[in-house]
């Protein structure tokens, strides 16, 4: 499948106007990233697919339709997540994330926040304090696979068993997942269409939307920053007790950012009062944790009649492991994906994709389904509740079909996409935006800062 095809079927599963996908504008073609996948076809689809959304939602609001343009090369290297700060590129991974060599076969563990990666090593029998990767690696031979997968799951740990394609598609989840589809857009109550004023001239499509972003890593806060980009207000709201990764310098480009504790009375009351006033709301924290704080969609729903509420889940939203943790590496881990490049390879050995594309297509599939959410709503009134998973993406990148001789290709040079910036973590140099709209160019107007930086008011 070809990134115009993938378009079209994302475009109109969202409902949207078919008309509009002649304003779309794709160039480039897989291979553009060392991968037997097509994760440039995936990068380029769901970017064009967000932006289009934005700028339909703008038509909508009286603005001409205007091209949206995205050059593939361009839309894998902003997947990458490449991003320096005063120089440095941050290591993204921790010391004990990775694959291990298990009893029966491999498991991959995800070590970047603290907790977890003391969890793992505790459950490999390890102190934390004094462990090395190579006793961590000398445990797992201990273990079969499946059983320190099923362990950590039963401690709110992270990791996973490396399957093979048939035998994931053979699991009561891999089973349960079949019957998903890609995403979903639901009315779940009715409600007048929310205020939008008429879009002025040279305003981006999305100027005047707010949006609470209550995500973390990293599909979730993508999808903020494409829709800050697009022209929305968007408030990061974090809480003030949990870490964060460094790509949050990254992902913040464009937002506002709050510090707000939903354990608290106070935090409670001023996240309802932000709500009141938003037209969108976008949450990724593990299943049921938000609802059990009284904002799951039913709840923002009643709070704000005609809202726009975005789940994001790891595993989608029914089957076994519905309420479990997890992560790009892990998911692909889990899936197949990266037994499949490493026998694509012919070497034997494990291999992740060339970027987390699961995070970065889920995080566009997220702009795109809160845009065409917002304009349905627009038209018909109602709440809508819109749900996406990693799992679920990663089914949908499996059916755009194998590159033949992808793993040779060579990475393009970034250099031309990179543009640097101010911000609240040092000189921040990343990648543009790669959609380029016609008339009303995709920018980020707000400097990336640390959480905590804003007032947890609407500008």
């Amino acid at each position: 499948m070809n990134a115009s095809e993938a378009l079209r079927g994302l475009w109109l599963q969202a409902g949207l106007p078919e008309e509009a996908l002649g304003f779309a504008q794709l160039t480039g073609a897989d291979p553009v990233l060392p991968s037997s996948f097509a994760v440039g076809t995936a990068a380029q689809s769901t970017i064009a697919a967000a932006a289009l959304a934005a700028c339909e939602l703008g038509h909508q609001r009286g603005a001409a339709r205007q091209t949206v343009s995205v050059d593939m090369a361009h839309a894998a290297l902003e997947c990458t997540g490449w991003f320096s700060l005063d120089g440095r590129v941050p290591e993204l991974w921790d010391a004990f994330s990775g694959l291990y060599r298990a009893a029966d076969g491999w498991v991959r563990i995800h070590a970047n926040f603290a907790h977890h990666r003391e969890g793992a090593l505790r459950l490999l029998g390890l102190d934390p304090q004094g462990a090395q990767r190579a006793d961590a690696q000398a445990a797992m031979l201990q273990w079969k696979a499946i059983d320190f997968e099923d362990a950590a799951a039963a401690e709110g740990l992270v990791a996973t068993a490396l399957r093979r394609f048939d035998d994931w598609d053979a699991t009561p989840q891999g089973q349960a997942l079949v019957g998903q589809p890609l995403f979903t857009i639901e009315r779940i109550g009715d409600a007048p269409p929310l205020a939008l004023a008429p879009l002025a001239a040279g305003r981006r499509p999305l100027a005047g939307v707010r949006v609470l972003d209550l995500t973390r890593i990293l599909a979730g806060p993508v999808g903020g920053r494409a829709l800050a980009a697009y022209g929305a207000d968007v408030m990061l709201i974090n809480s003030p007790h949990l870490p964060n990764i460094e790509a949050i310098a990254d992902t913040s480009r464009g937002k506002l950012s709050a510090h707000v504790d939903l354990k608290t009375a106070e935090g409670s009351r001023t996240l309802t009062g932000l709500l009141a006033d938003a037209h969108v709301f976008v949450q990724g924290y593990r299943p049921g944790g938000l609802a059990a704080l009284g904002f799951g969609a039913a709840d923002t729903s009643r709070i704000r009649p005609g809202i726009v509420h975005v789940s994001l889940t790891a595993y989608g939203t029914s089957g076994p492991w519905a309420r479990r943790r997890g992560f790009d590496s892990l998911v692909q881990t889990a899936m197949g994906f990266n037994h499949a490049e490493g026998d694509a390879k012919g070497d034997g050995q494990p291999r992740p994709l060339p970027m987390q594309i699961l995070d970065e297509a889920t995080g566009y599939l997220i702009a795109m389904g809160a845009a065409a959410a917002l304009w349905r709503q627009q038209r018909e009134g109602g709440s809508w509740h819109v749900q996406v998973s990693l799992a679920q993406t990663g089914r949908w990148l499996r059916g755009l079909g194998r590159v033949e001789g992808g793993l040779g290709a060579a990475v393009p040079d970034r250099t031309p996409y990179l543009e640097t910036s101010a911000s609240g973590f040092g000189e921040l140099c990343g990648l543009r935006h790669s959609a380029q709209l016609g008339r009303t160019p995709a920018e980020w107007t707000r400097p990336s800062v640390p959480p905590g930086t804003d007032a947890a008011v609407w500008p």
